[in-house]
């Protein structure tokens, strides 16, 4: 039954898909057209005599006779070489050649996909070297950019080449295990939505065919493998190789992102010792860039070209000074900075996990994360995230505690933690913990949530647990109270309790189980 269920989800998520792809390609066709004119389509070589379809837009007027910066922009996963047209021209306009191409094993480029490889890292620097090769570009002033894979590729490409000097990673990730695994837990919607985009827009190497089936399968004795394929192709692993070379960068996510989770961006830019900036807003997987590329006006892609500007153009434009941390909250207007991501929660509010309740494992509650890309894009259009009634939550299925009613509106921000005593009767196991916003009639919006598995345990022996929600920026207005809802099955995971397995969580009184709410200074 679980396997139908994920076969099930696997191909709803495959059409999906198809069909945000479809619409992204349609919808770019004019861009293309209108910049058809400044484009020459060309063929690159890359590792292996792999050969990549690419791009060049040039400034206008550019005669050969002065050197422009260098922009690399790869593709995302499944989309074509169109993708950034509008961008490229746009950055041409302002002084920049531009070269977009599409990444090894999706659409008319050679190769197999292999996930930000190897092979692919160098394949960026082969793309730098054609460039500098063919075009009018400077090599002391080149930058890498792109959305979600193309992220991922420019942030790896730069802890690798020392001739990269700025990057802008939008909707990327830093850490693949932490994004898509996090709590030793499969992201199954995700993993999906990447499995057919890869399927129906590319060629999966048999190394990536063998990593998805066993992700499906939840094969723990290939579980350090999995992690150590990702690790690989994980930015975070050359972290002080990224410091080195000394590339300033510039990261942009969206709170509610179901393929790379804001946690693990967050983390890593505390580490960068480089130039850098975080920018966080309302919205999924790279829709906040989406309208940029269709060339209507965007606050991520203007920051990219000020940061460009700024780092390989070397204009005053401000953006140096301007506090680093920049963050737009769910349900209000305006940006908020920070000197750095700790500063961002002042105080920490707990919320008691009291008594000892036990909760049925195999049923849904009703408490869900919601459905990859479209909660988090309702949540970002309409302000319109996850709701349950949660009065009405079936307590045998779903612990629930609540805060006192808050006189004042409480603007979380950051990471809620979850401290609890976890005793299961089963040595394997999930369970997803939520916190909503609660009104006065009882209904909850989705404020954060995470998932956590645990192997090996003894059963019936307590042990703890200590799992970080996934970071968000939500006002829970005056009058509302905070609800933390635990339970054992949430359609975006896979879940690992067996047929009538229980959970109890417990507050010992020398080790009393809490969620602690981060807070902006009020």
């Amino acid at each position: 039954m679980a396997h139908a269920r994920t076969t099930l989800r696997t191909s709803a998520v495959g059409v999906v898909s198809a069909a945000l792809i479809a619409g992204t390609v349609v919808g770019l066709a004019p861009a293309a057209q209108a910049a058809a004119p400044s484009v020459r389509f060309v063929d690159i070589t890359g590792d292996g005599g792999t050969v990549l379809k690419a791009n060049v837009v040039t400034p206008a007027g550019a005669d050969g006779s002065r050197a422009y910066p260098l922009i690399v922009l790869p593709t995302s996963w499944g989309l074509p070489q169109v993708e950034y047209l509008a961008q490229a021209q746009k950055l041409a306009d302002s002084g920049y050649v531009v070269l977009t191409y599409n990444v090894r094993g999706f659409w008319q480029s050679g190769g197999q996909i292999e996930v930000a490889g190897p092979p692919d890292t160098a394949d960026a620097s082969k793309v730098i070297d054609w460039a500098l090769a063919h075009t009018p570009a400077d090599p002391e002033h080149i930058g890498m950019a792109g959305v979600s894979y193309g992220a991922g590729i420019s942030l790896l490409a730069a802890a690798h080449d020392k001739r990269i000097k700025a990057v802008a990673a939008l909707s990327g990730w830093a850490d693949l295990i932490a994004s898509i695994y996090s709590g030793r837990t499969q992201h199954v919607q995700a993993g999906a939505l990447l499995d057919g985009a890869g399927v129906l827009t590319g060629r999966e190497s048999p190394e990536l065919r063998q990593i998805f089936d066993r992700f499906y399968a939840s094969d723990l004795s290939r579980e350090q493998e999995m992690i150590d394929w990702g690790r690989e192709r994980s930015v975070a692993t050359y972290l002080d190789q990224l410091n080195r070379n000394g590339a300033a960068v510039l990261l942009a996510n969206a709170w509610g992102d179901t393929i790379f989770p804001v946690n693990q961006y967050a983390d890593f830019y505390e580490k960068l010792t480089v130039p850098k900036r975080l920018e966080l807003r309302p919205g999924d997987h790279a829709t906040a860039e989406l309208t940029g590329l269709f060339g209507l006006p965007n606050d991520v892609w203007t920051d990219t070209g000020r940061w460009f500007d700024h780092y390989l153009k070397g204009v005053d434009n401000g953006i140096d000074r301007e506090q680093p941390v920049q963050l737009k909250s769910r349900s209000a207007g305006g940006y908020e900075d920070y000197p750095d991501w700790k500063s961002v929660a002042a105080t920490d509010r707990k919320i008691a996990l009291a008594g000892s309740p036990t909760v049925h494992a195999n049923v849904d509650s009703g408490a869900d994360g919601g459905i990859v890309f479209l909660s988090s894009i309702l949540d970002q259009i309409a302000q319109l995230p996850p709701v349950a009634s949660i009065p009405l939550l079936p307590r045998r299925w779903a612990a629930v505690w609540q805060s006192e009613r808050y006189g004042t509106a409480q603007q979380v921000r950051g990471t809620a933690r979850l401290h609890t005593t976890l005793t299961p009767t089963a040595e394997s196991g999930t369970f997803v913990a939520y916190l909503y916003d609660v009104g006065p009639l009882g209904f909850g919006k989705l404020v954060t949530h995470a998932p956590y598995t645990w192997h090996g345990r003894t059963p019936g022996e307590p042990f703890g647990v200590d799992l970080d929600l996934f970071s968000t920026a939500y006002d829970v207005p005056a009058g509302h109270r905070l609800a933390v809802v635990v339970d054992t099955v949430d359609p975006l995971y896979i879940e690992h309790n067996p047929s009538g397995a229980q959970l109890t969580f417990s507050s010992p009184s020398d080790d009393p189980s809490y969620v602690s709410v981060p807070l902006r200074e009020q």
